[in-house]
């Protein structure tokens, strides 16, 4: 073969080559989307029937929510990519809406039709860790690209399995996730020794985490819609956004991350070991 047949035969293999790499959807460009979500929400044993279903219904009316559409049309790019995980122990994390793009209110209607196709299930035992750390390796395989990645966990009680949270929640940050917080103070599910009176300073010092990083308290079930509502609007919208103002001004003030921990982050792990029951309510 002669030296120019040699470099037309390197020549056309490199452009196959090229062809097979553009062809392969990891190789591709990520969709940019504003941010990218997980709704990551606890469904331990605490939980009773209606309060799951009670949460499922939240996060379904906030989805399609006015307010939150329009913090969704205000951003760059227009749209959001969102996936919905439910979570209880350190290995029980269900995917309940894959990564889905969210633009108008019809994409907003399919998330939430998928969201209501099975009932929600509960599971032992109570891993924010594990959950914090099931949605972080959710944006590696998310397909879209966020100027902004967030975690937006709820949950009834502390970690109680699982690493340490604050441990997990400090390396999700470092990864430029930030974690926001819904602690649900409700006493409505199967209460008992694992309550803890302070969640929301426990989510506070604990849990949430990340630039701009929020939660927001909900002490009655008649709450969480409304709580839901405005939490999505202030991760879309920002701190800077009149959308923030306007939330502040028209309710309570949302508790921001703290700069050093003053609640005890192992209380949680601290209950159960001390526990002199079998009843594993959580």
């Amino acid at each position: 073969m002669s030296a120019l047949s040699r470099a037309r035969h390197l020549l056309s293999g490199c452009a196959v080559l090229a062809l097979m790499l553009w062809l392969t959807p990891g190789s591709r460009a990520d969709e940019p989307v504003d941010v990218e979500l997980v709704l990551a929400v606890d469904v331990s044993l605490s939980m009773s029937a209606d309060e799951l279903e009670i949460q499922r219904h939240g996060y379904a009316a906030a989805l399609t929510h006015d307010n939150v559409l329009q913090a969704i049309a205000d951003g760059a790019h227009g749209k959001i990519a969102v996936t919905y995980v439910e979570w209880a122990g350190t290995t029980w994390q269900r995917v309940i809406v894959p990564w889905t793009v969210i633009a108008n209110r019809a994409d907003a209607e399919r998330v939430v039709a998928q969201l209501s196709a099975q009932p929600p299930n509960s599971a032992r035992r109570t891993s924010i860790s594990g959950a914090l750390e099931f949605g972080s390796d959710l944006f590696a395989e998310s397909g879209y690209q966020g100027t902004k990645r967030v975690i937006d966990i709820s949950g009834d009680g502390p970690n109680n399995q699982g690493a340490p949270v604050n441990l997990a929640r400090d390396g999700v940050v470092r990864q430029g996730i930030v974690i926001n917080g819904l602690p649900l103070m409700t006493r409505g599910g199967l209460s008992g020794a694992y309550d803890v009176n302070d969640l929301d300073r426990y989510y506070s010092d604990c849990v949430i985490g990340g630039p701009g990083a929020f939660m927001i308290p909900v002490n009655d079930w008649t709450q969480f819609p409304e709580a839901i509502r405005r939490k999505l609007v202030l991760e879309l919208a920002g701190p800077a956004s009149p959308q923030w103002a306007a939330e502040e001004a028209d309710h309570p003030p949302v508790v921001l991350a703290q700069d050093k921990a003053a609640a005890d982050c192992q209380i949680g792990e601290k209950m159960w070991r001390n526990r002199n029951w079998m009843l594993d309510s959580r």
